[in-house]
């Protein structure tokens, strides 16, 4: 095994950070600045913080990436894996065989899904969910003698995962770019986004206008070539998009209208995010089926799931064939054991409850009352505990910084540095803390975004940008 390393860390890194630059590829990452920096390392959490190896208290104002939904450091979930762990540690689903784990979590998920989504397919992450969700309309369709409508249509500025499928899905330029050629037949359509697109519209205006999108691109390509639309109820990676009030019930009778699968990736607004158990329950989406992932476990151990509808569920299963897709951790018996631990706690501290009625409300009201008025801020939107904001050089116009200054990584780098993690999404500054998080933390959060604005105001000054 070769220790070599083209890239030279400094003598100041501690041996983990040393060898992080000898031997990790981390995602979504430039490599070689991250190895000249040092990554951060992150040594343990409780609640809504997490500690560096510094000894740093931050504030998780991500929740890791949208998943803590519960916190760190809950013991129930430590111990559900632990006793799985020491009774059944694997088994698989493959052959004609299941256990009591991955059944129990398949009733306890359709005991909260909306509609008729009963049926429960289990993968390990959000972007394998994708990958069944894009496999089983496609295979729908082909089921109901139509093979050739395969087209699926998504949006721009959309995420969908990382895989090559879900990389083709969504609808994030920088990713296009890299691993091709991507999955054909995908279109996609504009993403609602009103403050960034809509021109002097109204919200409700622009919401019809953007989901008409769909209804024209669907006449382009042919409505009898398209299997499904795919889309997230909030946009999350794309910047907390939060469409109009008139968009999904524009977007359910398009779909209606012209007999095409919808399909909604609830892998961010799954599990309270948005102050009900799915965002599909928040906009009153009807999806044929429906992804789901991080919260599911709180993040605590990879899992991820499918809740397919009747319509394709009876299809499938009025086949006498296989349907050749799945995973060797597909409903792996110790992550189902705490994602049912999971869905339990949910249930008997009203977390989603809370949310909806009390923190998020709150949440989003002090995020309004605190930086609105902030020279930086020209918009803040958000449902429950997401929410996200736009980084402006002139309020007024919706001026923003120049390529040349990225105002989105300066906040975030200000923010590491001041004990909070708010992510960056191009000029956009997003936030989705733990949905354990309380009123007074909510508060230290808001103040401490306040700060980082700030400091990044005056980081633009002295760059030249204001």
């Amino acid at each position: 095994m070769s220790h070599d390393s083209n890239t030279t860390t400094a003598t100041s890194h501690s041996s983990l950070q040393q060898s992080d630059a000898r031997f990790h590829l981390h995602p979504f990452t430039n490599t070689t600045r991250l190895n000249n920096k040092g990554a951060r390392v992150i040594t343990h959490a409780d609640g809504v913080y997490i500690w560096d190896e510094q000894g740093h208290k931050i504030l998780d104002g991500m929740a890791g990436l949208w998943c803590v939904n519960l916190g760190y450091g809950r013991e129930e979930l430590a111990e559900a894996a632990d006793a799985q762990m020491r009774t059944l540690p694997y088994y698989n689903t493959f052959f004609q065989t299941t256990h009591g784990p991955a059944v129990e979590l398949a009733e306890a998920i359709a005991s909260v899904t909306p509609g008729d989504l009963n049926r429960i397919f289990f993968a390990n992450s959000g972007s394998e969910a994708i990958d069944t969700v894009m496999r089983l309309t496609r295979h729908y369709w082909a089921l109901q003698g139509k093979p050739w409508r395969n087209i699926l249509i998504s949006r721009e500025n959309a995420y969908h995962g990382s895989t090559i499928g879900g990389t083709s899905l969504g609808g994030m330029g920088g990713m296009h770019k890299q691993g091709g050629p991507l999955v054909p037949n995908i279109e996609r359509i504009r993403q609602p986004y009103w403050y960034g697109e809509g021109g002097d519209q109204s919200e409700e205006a622009f919401g019809l206008l953007a989901a008409r999108a769909l209804e024209e691109k669907i006449l382009a390509v042919g409505p009898d070539n398209v299997a499904a639309f795919v889309a997230e109820p909030i946009q999350g990676a794309g910047g907390v998009i939060v469409p109009p009030a008139s968009y999904w019930p524009e977007i359910q009778r398009i779909c209606h209208k012209y007999d095409i699968l919808l399909a909604v990736d609830e892998v961010i607004c799954g599990f309270g995010r948005t102050g009900n158990w799915f965002g599909s329950d928040t906009f009153n989406i009807q999806p044929d089926i429906m992804s789901m992932a991080k919260g599911l476990s709180s993040g605590y151990l990879p899992i991820a799931a499918v809740a397919v509808g009747d319509r394709i569920a009876n299809t499938l299963m009025a086949q006498d064939e296989d349907f050749n897709h799945g995973f060797t951790y597909s409903g792996h018996p110790v992550a189902a054991a705490v994602a049912l631990k999971t869905i339990d706690i949910m249930k008997n501290e009203h977390i989603v409850e809370q949310v909806r009625d009390n923190t998020g409300p709150y949440f989003q009201k002090t995020l309004r009352e605190s930086l609105s008025d902030h020279p930086l801020v020209g918009h803040i939107e958000g449902i429950g505990l997401i929410a996200g904001m736009a980084l402006v050089q002139d309020k007024v116009s919706k001026t923003l910084f120049p390529s040349t200054l990225d105002i989105g990584l300066i906040c975030r780098d200000h923010c590491f540095d001041n004990g909070l993690i708010m992510r960056a999404v191009g000029s956009r500054m997003v936030l989705s803390p733990p949905l354990v998080i309380n009123k007074a933390e909510i508060n230290e959060l808001c103040q401490k975004v306040r700060l980082c604005l700030d400091l990044t105001l005056a980081s633009a000054q002295q760059a030249g940008a204001l």
